[in-house]
């Protein structure tokens, strides 16, 4: 049966908790995976750029190729748009991902000379980086208050009943307001783990749940 209250302010630290204990049996994002191996905001902005519509395991081994053959802006700069491709490849439309890299690689170096911004709004004035990118690069790059809302963020927030939005775009204005700050940061990495793995967008495993008893299950038809 479904829980009767929704998760509120009161108990959503309980809620991260649980989730936080249940993930360690999952592997951690492919960007996230990332940042924690290079500690650098341009790596984590590029390997975001190509995990877009692409699976992690797939994502984590194109930013790897592409890191050994250009590791530094300059070295990226330097790389044929074709090998770039090649080197991402099979990810998701990488023949634009690759014009995108390069475009944003030359801004870096040309605008801001070769640091990458730490301001949301800064990043996405840049052609093909999105929120979702922005807010990854400010918070798994710098360490800085963002929250990065992606379709698993958007679904379970909203299956919570923590807040009732269309799109992840809402969904970040929502929790920029509601959520307290000491749980943006990690917010989208537990909410992406726990989405992959477990709160799946269909037939998710409520019977084994770590917060079954907390969330009211908003949107959800079947479950396992």
């Amino acid at each position: 049966m479904a829980a009767t209250t929704l998760i509120t302010n009161a108990n959503i630290g309980t809620v991260l908790s649980r989730i936080r204990r249940h993930n360690t049996q999952y592997k951690v994002p492919a960007v996230t995976l990332v940042a924690r191996n290079h500690h650098s905001p341009y790596h984590v902005l590029i390997s975001t750029l190509i995990s877009l519509r692409t699976k992690d395991e797939v994502t984590s081994q194109a930013a790897e190729r592409l890191f050994a053959a250009a590791y530094t802006p300059e070295q990226m700069l330097a790389l044929p748009e074709a090998r770039i491709a090649q080197l991402i490849y099979p990810a998701g439309f990488y023949k634009t991902k690759a014009k995108t890299i390069k475009a944003v690689t030359r801004t870096i170096l040309e605008k801001y000379r070769g640091t990458v911004p730490d301001d949301v709004d800064e990043l996405t004035t840049m052609k093909g980086v999105g929120r979702k990118t922005a807010n990854l690069v400010v918070t798994l790059g710098y360490n800085k208050l963002g929250i990065c809302v992606d379709t698993h963020v958007h679904r379970i927030s909203n299956r919570f009943g923590y807040v009732k939005t269309r799109n992840p775009d809402e969904t970040e204005r929502a929790l920029r307001r509601k959520l307290p700050t000491e749980h943006w940061i990690e917010y989208n990495d537990l909410l992406v783990t726990f989405g992959q793995n477990h709160c799946t967008p269909l037939g998710p495993r409520c019977s084994t749940c770590p917060v079954n008893r907390l969330c009211p299950k908003k949107g959800v038809k079947k479950s396992r």
